[in-house]
């Protein structure tokens, strides 16, 4: 490949957060984590991997202007609002909130036996105060081989819920051995690419679990599994002025 401005994102290097209910990894600054150099990537402002205890959970609180997704990995979340939503998202569906002008919501793990992990992402929308929306699907990712599933993007019509952003999210199931290239949708946007499981090569880089690698230029990504591997990838614009 030809070399390529990136920069790289070791899970050891994320933030941490022990509230003893909530153990909270920050990709991005968030809370009472500060780090300068990781403010966002492009309209990528929150990439959090959240461990919750069995019965614990996020009481009611406000977002607005916001794409706020969650993905669970393991167990299920329970998710209320105040625009008469409300159940379960379980590890294999993706769920969406656009807050938009405002929005108040909970989101709690109602099983006492099991931990909850999610991914909850936050990326800053282009149309500010419009009208709160909330959405879940399922992710059919586990019969993949090899191969991309889309579970974010910015049309309505395609697969996967849809946000206010020229952004998509997908997920990869690489093989040992195997590899998996991907060519960003539009011009300006870049890729940020997350391990969820796994061993990947990548621009010469080994990326294990949790690692990730920001690459802001449009360009074709060729990903190769040093072991069976599953990956996060986030196509999104760099621009933030651009953006309402």
């Amino acid at each position: 490949m030809s070399e390529v401005q990136y920069k790289l994102y070791p899970a050891d290097n994320r933030g941490f957060a022990d509230h003893g209910w909530l153990k909270a990894r920050h990709s991005f600054s968030f809370g009472g984590w500060y780090d300068p150099e990781k403010l966002h990537f492009g309209v990528l402002r929150v990439l959090n991997d959240d461990i919750v205890a069995p019965g614990m959970g996020f009481p009611t609180h406000p977002h607005d202007n916001m794409e706020i997704i969650t993905i669970p990995l393991k167990g299920s979340v329970y998710h209320e609002d105040n625009m008469g939503n409300s159940g379960e998202i379980k590890a294999g569906e993706v769920q969406v909130m656009s807050a938009g002008s405002g929005v108040m919501h909970s989101e709690y793990n109602k099983n006492e036996d099991e931990e909850l992990n999610l991914f909850q992402i936050w990326i800053f929308p282009n149309k500010r105060n419009v009208e709160p929306r909330y959405d879940q699907q399922k992710i059919q990712d586990d019969e993949l081989k090899n191969d991309w599933v889309q579970i974010v993007s910015p049309n309505s019509e395609d697969m996967g819920v849809w946000i206010h952003q020229n952004a998509w999210i997908l997920k990869g199931n690489i093989s040992k051995g195997h590899n998996l290239s991907y060519v960003n949708q539009i011009e300006g946007n870049g890729s940020y690419l997350m391990v969820i499981e796994g061993l990947i090569k990548i621009e010469n880089q080994e990326l294990g679990r949790r690692d990730a690698i920001g690459i802001p230029t449009t360009k074709e990504l060729q990903i190769t599994a040093l072991e069976k591997s599953k990956v996060l990838l986030l196509d999104v614009p760099m621009n933030l002025e651009a953006n309402a």
